[in-house]
């Protein structure tokens, strides 16, 4: 157990690696009992759909169709890289605006967004805006850029905040928009040989000219100047919106999730504001997650908690294999299955215990963990809307789960990319090949959508 002041030990950046992109809550979470048996939640039922306009179906359609295609799905970067090229900027634009920037995307602007939003709050549904920013290493651009970042991400708060759409509004954030991915991976090792004290690392976003050990000056000064920039977005969204953090690459997680859990000691005291993002395809997952609930006992402060499968897997299992490590990643699908529903059963029962202290979004598309968790909650007493556990998905994706926990009464987040197509193309080409699998296995939405428009046709011709 750690004690208040106590540093990050090295089994911490353990429980450092995986980044929350944190659930959501109201301040005053209530515990009842729910109002709807889990039993209601069939996701076979096409009527779903009914929502969506004629366009909107035979758009999914399509997309959901090119997407079984792995060899598509593989190059999609590539391919529209070809695209722009013998189209040209404006023709790109103009093919790629209706359709897969308007399948994934919510819109340029704030004016194109709140349109999106207010129909996506007249189905139940909530936004989770994400600033759509691309950087790994060796694509760092120097403090301009990462300051132009978090003026983005400011916006950001402020859209999120502004609108009548955003109830309990959340938004993701990417610590690398704002730190250079080297510079996390640096800490990371030296997480791993000398535990750096939560206390200094508050201390520093505060604006404190600390010297952090095995830094070179021009490394503290980057980071000092990365870490105000995340306290300015943190004292932005403090009890007005709810900022996830993402995880991302085994070989910087440690580090990003140092400067979360600092974030979440200096803000989260009176509710869960900064969530950190768990991926239950590792396998140090479960340990990671209970060493998160110990020290945001010892160290007084709320945890929110993002709990995902994980998007890394190709790459992480590459890696290991170049530098002679062990695979991090579960061996297979139904050990990722298995921590994910484990993990999820721990936070549940942490809620229905104090549900004023922890959160949880249940990120994902699996319609078996989806289910365990409203069984769980019904058997625990947690309300459906009580703002101690939420749902989330991708925008365009998985809408048959998404309306049908939203009719039921269940908080419903959709991830929300937005801008620009050249800006959020790169965005939505990543994580197209990093949901490759749960793109290629949309045949059951597929079908819905297949049954709801020979529905809509038949009634048609019916009625001539």
């Amino acid at each position: 157990m750690m004690m208040m002041c106590s540093p990050l030990r090295p089994s911490l950046p353990h429980l450092l690696s995986l980044r929350l992109l944190g659930t959501t809550a109201s301040r005053a979470a209530a515990v009842k009992q729910p109002n709807h048996p889990s039993a209601t939640l069939a996701f076979e039922d096409p009527s779903a759909f009914r929502v969506k306009s004629l366009g909107e179906l035979l758009r999914a359609l399509g997309i959901f169709r090119l997407c079984s295609f792995p060899v598509l799905v593989n190059n999609c970067g590539k391919l529209m890289s070809v695209a722009r090229t013998l189209l040209g900027r404006r023709g790109f634009s103009l093919l790629m605006r209706p359709t897969v920037y308007a399948q994934f995307v919510a819109g340029e602007n704030e004016s194109e967004i709140s349109k999106s939003m207010e129909k996506m709050s007249l189905l139940g549904l909530r936004p989770m805006l994400a600033v759509p920013i691309e950087e790994d290493l060796g694509e760092g651009t120097g403090e301009k850029r990462y300051d132009d970042n978090m003026e983005a991400m400011l916006e950001c708060v402020q859209i999120s905040h502004s609108n009548t759409w955003s109830r309990d509004p959340m938004m993701q954030l990417k610590i690398t928009a704002l730190l250079s991915p080297e510079l996390c991976v640096k800490l990371t090792s030296l997480i791993a040989q000398q535990p750096y004290d939560l206390n200094l690392v508050v201390r520093a976003m505060d604006g404190e000219p600390i010297n952090f050990p095995g830094l070179d000056g021009s490394d503290v000064a980057h980071f000092l100047c990365g870490l105000q920039r995340l306290n300015k977005i943190a004292e932005a969204s403090v009890n007005k919106v709810r900022v996830l953090v993402d995880a991302e690459y085994t070989y910087m997680n440690p580090a990003l999730s140092l400067v979360t859990m600092a974030m979440m000691k200096k803000f989260n005291k009176d509710g869960a504001w900064i969530w950190n993002t768990y991926q239950c395809y590792l396998k140090e997952s479960r340990s990671l997650l209970l060493e998160a609930l110990r020290l945001s006992e010892n160290e007084g402060f709320c945890l929110g908690v993002k709990l995902v499968r994980g998007a890394y897997m190709d790459k992480e299992r590459k890696l290991a294999e170049e530098e002679g490590r062990l695979d991090p990643v579960h061996r297979c699908w139904e050990d990722t299955n298995e921590s994910y529903n484990g993990s999820l059963d721990v936070m549940l029962e942490a809620i229905s215990q104090k549900p004023e202290s922890y959160r949880i979004i249940v990120a994902t598309h699996n319609e078996v963990s989806v289910r365990q968790a409203a069984k769980r909650m019904e058997e625990l007493g947690i309300d459906h809307d009580g703002g101690s556990v939420c749902f989330g998905q991708l925008l365009g994706m998985c809408d048959h789960v998404s309306l049908t926990l939203a009719k039921e009464g269940y908080a419903v987040y959709k991830s929300v990319p937005y801008g620009s197509v050249d800006d959020t193309l790169p965005y939505l080409v990543r994580r197209a090949q990093e949901n490759r699998t749960v793109l290629q296995g949309i045949r059951k939405e597929r079908d819905l959508l297949r049954q709801e428009l020979f529905r809509r046709l038949t009634l048609r011709g019916g009625r001539e």
